[in-house]
């Protein structure tokens, strides 16, 4: 039972996450940091008591990897976060973000010197013409957040700010998959303990950020207080969305690495783009968000690309035969 209990917390857990986070960034755009300040508070917490046993079980690799694999981490979450104040849709995010394929097959050419077959370049460039089709067609929604101008222009150049920082956070989570890459090949793989450390030790880089996260904490004090009949206690609507955020991505994280461990990477790559194409739908439906026919082939240029890059079709083709 437990591929198929891992199969539906990926769906529960990452689709509605995307929710929460999509209805907290919406009402408040700029508090990406306390949200995932948060979030790597709580998976801190839970690998300092389940995985190191706080700190009596040493980590296999040794804490130097960590340490590049936590800065490229932490600069990847920072611009992600920074990004949506900046005019830039969740769903072109995500959108984006399906993209790092592109990245990565630019990366393993250029630092581990690979060669690919034609159907992985054939897959870039569908990738890549579905995140440009995308990108322009969404070039002419441009809407100014919270406390920008009304100058059209001005939004224009925020958005293609978002749209630069988008691609540079793109080639830096590469960056970090080929070091992950070469850190696992020489060590082997520990996914709970990269967990744990990749939470863990950013934490006080966030002190950087501390005055934006108390700032922010106090927005988030202000909004409308929601009673919990349970307890009967009222709390502001921001941080009860922040609590189901935290949660379900929590969800999200431990079923994928469950999923990991328990099932071929053919089912995992599946899943996993599948879930991605899923929650983009619930976007676009939940909060009405512009999708035009441009957005649909584009979008579908992406998935696209990505199933036959992993090869999906031709390894679900082999399994039938066998």
């Amino acid at each position: 039972m437990k591929p198929a209990v891992a199969v539906g917390l990926v769906f529960l857990g990452c689709c509605s996450n995307v929710l929460f986070l999509e209805e907290l960034v919406r009402e408040l755009p700029k508090s990406g940091n306390l949200i995932t300040f948060t979030a790597f508070v709580f998976n801190a917490l839970d690998g300092l008591i389940f995985t190191s046993k706080f700190f009596t079980v040493q980590p296999v690799i040794p804490i130097r990897f960590y340490m590049m694999m936590v800065s490229l981490f932490f600069v990847c979450q920072t611009l992600n976060n920074y990004v949506l104040g900046l005019n830039i849709s969740m769903p072109l995010q995500m959108i984006f973000r399906a993209g790092s394929l592109v990245a990565n097959l630019v990366l393993g050419y250029i630092i581990l010197h690979r060669r690919y077959k034609w159907s992985k370049y054939i897959s870039v460039v569908m990738i890549t013409l579905g995140i440009i089709t995308c990108t322009i067609a969404s070039s002419g929604e441009v809407k100014s957040q919270p406390g920008h101008t009304d100058d059209p222009t001005y939004d224009f150049w925020i958005w293609c700010l978002g749209i630069f920082l988008l691609v540079v956070s793109l080639f830096l989570s590469a960056w970090m998959g080929v070091f992950q890459e070469q850190t696992y090949t020489r060590f082997g793989k520990h996914p709970s303990e990269a967990l744990f450390y990749n939470h863990l030790l950013p934490l006080p880089g966030f002190l950087l950020l501390g005055t934006d996260i108390v700032s922010q904490a106090q927005i988030y004090n202000a909004t409308v207080p929601v009673l919990l009949p349970v307890v009967g206690l009222a709390i502001p609507r921001a941080w009860l969305l922040l609590i189901f955020n935290t949660i379900t991505q929590y969800i999200c994280i431990r079923a994928v690495f469950v999923l990991t461990t328990e099932c071929a990477s053919l089912t995992v790559t599946l899943v996993v783009t599948l879930r991605k194409f899923v929650s983009l739908i619930f976007s676009i439906v939940y909060f009405q968000n512009p999708f035009t026919l441009y957005h649909w082939i584009g979008t579908s240029l992406v998935f696209g690309g990505t199933l036959i890059f992993t090869e999906v079709l031709n390894q679900l083709r082999k399994k039938k035969e066998e």
